[in-house]
């Protein structure tokens, strides 16, 4: 039983990075996961531990399982469009600046409203083990 349940841990983990590496656009393969602090004008910055910075383009249903799908991948900059459930959606444009610095322009739907906005993330360390 034990064999199984390590098994099912293994290939769990696994078709995460799949998932993962499927989202992520070869524009942001320069940036790692980690720590990140975003700025966002008027807010104060949020930080977030994330395994993979292409998870900033879903800034605004952070928490929430969306799809992803890359609509543009050039050079340093890509576009993702991603849909969550109860109607909720948006694209966002990301712009690698350096390694640890993304610019963010999103906008879309959230809880039936419109949003659209634009962020600077970077990366602050490492995130903290648990």
């Amino acid at each position: 039983m034990k064999g199984n349940l390590r098994l099912v841990s293994v290939i769990c983990a696994f078709a995460g990075v799949a998932l993962a590496a499927a989202a992520s656009p070869q524009a942001l393969s320069q940036a790692q996961g980690g720590l990140w602090e975003i700025d966002r004008s008027g807010s104060p910055p949020v930080k977030l531990c994330l395994a993979n910075p292409a998870a900033l383009a879903q800034f605004e249903h952070r928490g929430a399982t969306c799809s992803r799908t890359v609509l543009r991948d050039s050079g340093t900059a890509a576009t993702i469009h991603y849909t969550c459930a109860g109607g909720n959606f948006g694209q966002s444009d990301l712009t690698l600046v350096t390694p640890r610095s993304l610019r963010v322009t999103t906008q879309g739907i959230s809880a039936n409203a419109p949003f659209k906005y634009t962020f600077q993330a970077r990366r602050v360390g490492d995130c903290a083990a648990h």
